[in-house]
C-alpha cells in the first residue's frame, strides 16, 4: 500500500531535476502520473520529448501508471489540455505539482525585455494557468458532491526568499508564486483544496555554475 494509492497527479517540468524526482516518488507511492515537460534547455529554448518519455517509461517499467504531456503550460489551451488529459486517462485529478521553470540570469542593467518576460511567463504564468484549469475542475466536482481532497504544490525558491543578485526576474516570479499560493488557498479552501508551496534547494542542471560553482557535474544529492 502506498500513501498515494488511487490518486492522480499532474506534475509540470517532470522530465528532469526536481520534477523528475516528484514524478518517480509519486508513482512509487501509488499515484498515476501525468509527466508534463517541453524538454527545453535551461533557458527555455528548444524542445525535446525525450526526457518526459524516459520518466514515463521508468515509471511503467516499475509497475506504475504514467502518460506523457508536452503541452505548453503557459498557454491557456495547453493548460486546459493538460488537466483534461489527466481526467480522460485516469478518471480524475487529485494533485497538481507546479514545478516547471527556466533561468535567464542577468543584472537589472543588462537584462533584456525578453529575459524578463520569458522567466516571468514560464514561472508565474506557468503556475497560474494549470492552477486555474485544475481549480475549475475541482469547483465543479465539489458542487457535484465529490470528495477528491485535492492538493496543489507550487514551487517557489530560496531565490525568492533571499533575493539573489542577478536573478531579479526569477526572484520576482518566485516571490509572486508564494503570494499566489496564499491567495489560492483563501479562494479554493471552500472546495476542499489544499494549496501549499515549497522552496527547495537542490543541485540540478539549472543551478550548475551558480554562486561560483563550476560545471563539473552533479554531487551525490543531485536529483538530475
Amino acid at each position: 500500500m502506498g500513501a498515494l494509492d488511487g490518486r492522480v497527479a499532474v506534475i509540470t517540468g517532470a522530465g528532469r531535476g526536481l520534477g523528475r524526482e516528484h514524478a518517480l516518488l509519486f508513482a512509487r507511492e501509488g499515484a498515476a502520473v501525468v509527466v508534463n515537460d517541453l524538454g527545453g534547455a535551461p533557458d527555455g529554448s528548444g524542445s525535446d520529448t525525450g526526457p518526459a518519455q524516459e520518466v514515463a517509461a521508468e515509471i511503467k517499467a516499475a509497475g506504475g501508471r504514467a502518460v506523457v504531456s508536452t503541452d505548453d503550460i503557459t498557454d491557456a489551451a495547453g493548460a486546459d489540455r493538460l488537466i483534461g488529459q489527466a481526467i480522460e486517462e485516469f478518471g480524475a485529478l487529485h494533485v497538481l505539482v507546479n514545478n516547471a521553470g527556466i533561468l535567464r540570469d542577468r543584472t537589472i542593467i543588462n537584462m533584456t525585455d525578453g529575459e524578463w518576460d520569458d522567466v516571468i511567463r514560464v514561472h508565474l504564468r506557468g503556475h497560474f494557468m494549470p492552477l486555474r484549469a485544475a481549480a475549475r475542475y475541482w469547483r465543479s466536482q465539489s458542487k457535484d458532491g465529490a470528495s477528491l481532497r485535492p492538493s496543489v504544490i507550487n514551487t517557489t525558491s530560496t531565490s525568492g526568499l533571499y533575493n539573489n543578485p542577478g536573478q531579479s526576474n526569477y526572484g520576482a516570479a518566485k516571490t509572486g508564486i508564494a503570494t499566489l499560493t496564499i491567495i489560492a488557498q483563501e479562494e479554493l479552501g471552500r472546495y476542499g483544496v489544499r494549496v501549499n508551496a515549497i522552496a527547495p534547494a537542490a543541485r540540478t542542471r539549472l543551478t550548475q555554475g551558480l554562486a561560483g560553482e563550476p560545471d563539473t557535474g552533479f554531487d551525490s544529492a543531485d536529483p538530475r
